[in-house]
């Protein structure tokens, strides 16, 4: 009984390391590395999923549902080596499909939370929420522009503008050559160029 505890403190502690370095700990069924690669974007992936639904509720279940369908993907059939430094361009696509999987189900959700009590009433939280409102608000008369772009246009949009990844991660993630983006992004920038001003965006969100 004794050496069982004296075992387990003295196992070591998961050293972080590059995202290269946790995909292929991910790949041989180590589950510390997805909990790192969890702390490292979660907050990316569930920025992402906002803008894509316009709801803060729904963005932390997308959050939730990237980082579990993650983990059975490497659990059944792991992907190949991460080829580029960063991991946050594949989690930004797996989430992207979650997204399209949450809106298919939304109408069985909202029933669902239909019928569940609502928290008592808090008049801390009046401020937050107020706040969270007036995001979501502002957010889905922006996703009804961007709305208006093909898929793919869009696709490459929420990862380069919206998530700030390089052209050629986005190139990557999406599995296409790099000048494919740039042509994407420049027929979107004549379509909105306000869309494509980072800044601008942010504004909306402020």
């Amino acid at each position: 009984m004794g050496s069982a505890g004296a075992g387990s403190a003295s196992d070591p502690a998961p050293v972080e390391g590059t995202d290269q370095e946790l995909w292929e700990r991910l790949r041989t069924g180590d589950h510390f590395a997805l909990g790192e690669l969890f702390d490292r974007y979660a907050d990316d992936v569930r920025a992402f999923a906002f803008r894509r639904t316009a709801s803060w509720s729904t963005a932390d279940d997308v959050v939730q549902a990237t980082f579990l369908s993650t983990w059975r993907r490497f659990d059944r059939n792991p992907p190949g080596p991460l080829t580029g430094a960063s991991a946050r361009g594949w989690l930004l696509v797996v989430a992207g499909n979650e997204c399209r999987t949450l809106a298919r189900t939304a109408n069985r959700f909202r029933n669902l939370v239909d019928r569940l009590p609502g928290p008592a009433p808090d008049d801390d939280h009046a401020p937050d929420v107020v706040r969270r409102l007036d995001d979501e608000l502002r957010m889905s008369a922006i996703r009804r522009a961007v709305a208006k772009l093909p898929r793919h246009e869009r696709e490459t949009l929420e990862l380069v503008v919206w998530s700030g990844l390089t052209t050629s991660e986005a190139a990557e993630a999406l599995g296409v050559p790099i000048g494919t983006v740039k042509a994407r992004l420049h027929r979107t920038r004549r379509r909105f160029p306000d869309l494509l001003t980072r800044v601008a965006l942010n504004e909306e969100l402020s």
